[in-house]
């Protein structure tokens, strides 16, 4: 069958869930993803439990992992300030490639199907859409942009944040430990960048770091960059002096935008990283990712009854700013503190002292516990 309701471009955490949630309710769902499960990706395995009633509603059984539960918070200076800090909602610790892989299998029961395709070209016809690869074209109601940070059809619909310069490279592998907090996580400063450390569900720490391009580009790989920057950070030295690496090599990603995107591009529905990234120091973009899932797919499930695209496509619109975008906007701006040395400094130094303060930031970055109905 070559037609569907719904296709959905890209198979990360919001193309997978929105996948579950339109199959859960009765649609034809198929999902296009360039590469086979599972597969690790460069992304801050720590996700908030804010997300934990909606994957219950969906029947995703996150007890079936021996997941770290996370309630502490460690902020550090690349000077050596430190604040512990309560998480008032808390969170968990997976890897991409189990997290993908369990959502992908629970897709999967629903009949949701897969092509492992690259996405060519989209074509808005009438009343249709029509999906094409190198090899075949497809045709749904409803096509669903998933595709992520930064992909070759953003460069192909000619988005406006992909003219615009990418300054950031992100870095990621994991570690063996041998007595990594279970219920931490951590987030350190260094010269040009900040790296996240949390527990995952294999009992690996998770090391995920964003860096400058400018100051990336001065040294000749991964493990020279780390040797004479990252180091430099007192307790990020300690953590590498006890630590080995449990990747064959680091996994990069390069040109890492958070340029403002569009909720709706070419007529598509855009979730996830692909609407909008948030600054990874919030810890939270696995999170905002499942719940835009949720919100994209009650409105594809309204369409179907009311059938009038315009009104799906202003209210995911509303939805999507009432729900992300004052946290976009203090992500942008706690980035921004955080990569001013003497502004972070000063900001330690009254955290150190106003607990609450270093709270209410984290409660500006985080969602409440996702509705169900």
């Amino acid at each position: 069958m070559k037609q569907r309701d719904v296709i959905v471009i890209g198979g990360g955490l919001a193309g997978l869930t929105a996948a579950i949630h339109l199959a859960k309710n009765g649609l034809s769902v198929l999902v296009f993803e360039r590469h086979a499960y599972p597969k690790h990706k460069v992304c801050g395995e720590y996700v908030s439990n804010e997300v934990i009633p909606y994957l219950n509603s969906l029947g995703v059984n996150l007890n079936q992992l021996p997941l770290p539960q996370i309630n502490q918070l460690l902020i550090t200076t690349s000077t050596g300030k430190e604040i512990n800090q309560d998480l008032p909602l808390g969170g968990f610790g997976i890897s991409r490639y189990a997290f993908d892989e369990l959502l992908y299998q629970k897709a999967k029961e629903l009949k949701v199907d897969f092509i492992f395709e690259k996405v060519k070209d989209v074509v808005v016809m009438e009343e249709m859409y029509s999906v094409s690869t190198r090899n075949d074209s497809f045709t749904a109601k409803l096509v669903l942009g998933c595709f992520g940070k930064r992909s070759n059809l953003d460069q192909h619909f000619n988005r406006n944040f992909i003219n615009k310069p990418a300054h950031w490279v992100g870095i990621k592998a994991h570690y063996k430990h041998p007595n990594f907090p279970v219920n931490k996580v951590e987030l350190h400063n260094f010269d040009g960048g900040y790296c996240g450390l949390s527990l995952t569900e294999t009992n690996y720490v998770n090391v995920c770091y964003l860096a400058k391009y400018k100051s990336f580009k001065q040294y000749k790989n991964i493990e020279d960059f780390n040797e004479n920057v990252l180091r430099k950070n007192k307790h990020l030295n300690r953590f590498f002096n006890e630590a080995e690496l449990a990747f064959d090599k680091h996994l990069a990603i390069a040109q890492v935008s958070f340029e403002k995107k569009e909720r709706v591009e070419n007529d598509m529905l855009m979730l996830g990283d692909t609407a909008g990234l948030i600054h990874p120091l919030c810890g939270n973009g696995m999170a905002m990712a499942i719940h835009s899932a949720k919100l994209a797919s009650e409105e594809v499930l309204a369409f179907q009854k009311h059938q009038s695209k315009p009104i799906l496509f202003e209210n995911y619109t509303q939805k999507w700013k009432m729900n992300f975008e004052s946290r976009m906007k203090f992500g942008n701006y706690f980035q921004k503190l955080f990569m001013h040395q003497k502004l972070t400094n000063f900001g330690m130094a009254i955290g150190s002292k106003m607990p609450f303060l270093v709270e209410k930031m984290i409660q500006k970055t985080h969602g409440k516990p996702i509705e169900c109905s």
